[in-house]
């Protein structure tokens, strides 16, 4: 890929994946979390809850990167608080990248993992329950087996989610080359300078062939899913 990428083009690339995959395994935690409770809980609240998850979906990306600026930026009282405690500064950093990508990608991930646990028989947990186990050894041994390939497809679809963010991501950290630079704003910025055509389609086939593979891959790993809970 090295020999038919460009350095800038590889740094965009790499600098995707690795936002992607950090976006994506920081949030799978609080993923599951939610979508356990969504599925399984009874609580006040909950529609709010549900709502909040998925807004991120019908927020315009540019909102949601600039409440995210408004908040964690270096002036904001979130991310004020992280670069005196801990020494993190999220704005204009890659850091700040896999939290945009990350919050973009929750709802993805969080519906795909709740859709598995709703598929689940809940009297196969009663009965584990019922034989002593505590809530915790319930999900651990009977419900995150049966739902791990919906898991995985929700992860790879929060995956490739984060792989293709554009508009929080540029409005939170911008588009730094080699620093905050990712596959989509490299397109966009290839799309500004005359000649950059032939570097923004080679990165339009990286980025389509990542939503592609992970497309097929979630469906299979549903569908996977959806029999073995069938013959649970």
């Amino acid at each position: 890929m090295t020999g038919w990428l460009g350095p800038e083009e590889w740094q965009a690339v790499r600098l995707s994946l690795k936002v992607a995959l950090w976006a994506t395994a920081l949030s799978l935690p609080l993923g599951v979390f939610t979508a356990y409770a969504l599925a399984r809980w009874e609580f006040r609240g909950k529609a709010l809850l549900n709502a909040l998850v998925h807004l991120p979906l019908v927020l315009p990306p540019v909102v949601t990167g600039y409440v995210l600026l408004l908040g964690f930026g270096r002036r904001g009282p979130l991310g004020a608080w992280l670069e005196e405690t801990f020494g993190l500064v999220l704005a204009f950093r890659w850091t700040g990248a896999v939290l945009a990508a990350g919050i973009m990608a929750f709802p993805l991930m969080v519906r795909a993992i709740r859709l598995a646990i709703e598929a689940v028989d809940p009297k196969l947990e009663q009965a584990a329950a019922t034989l002593g186990a505590s809530r915790g050894r319930v999900f651990l041994t009977v419900t995150l087996p049966l739902i791990l390939p919906g898991l995985i497809a929700g992860a790879v679809l929060a995956f490739a989610k984060a792989m293709g963010e554009f508009g929080a991501t540029i409005t939170f950290v911008s588009a730094i080359p080699g620093q905050t630079q990712t596959i989509p704003s490299a397109i966009y910025a290839f799309l500004q300078v005359p000649g950059g055509e032939a570097s923004a389609l080679r990165l339009v086939a990286v980025s389509a062939a990542v939503a592609l593979g992970a497309v097929v891959l979630s469906e299979g790993l549903s569908r996977r899913a959806a029999r073995r809970v069938a013959g649970a």
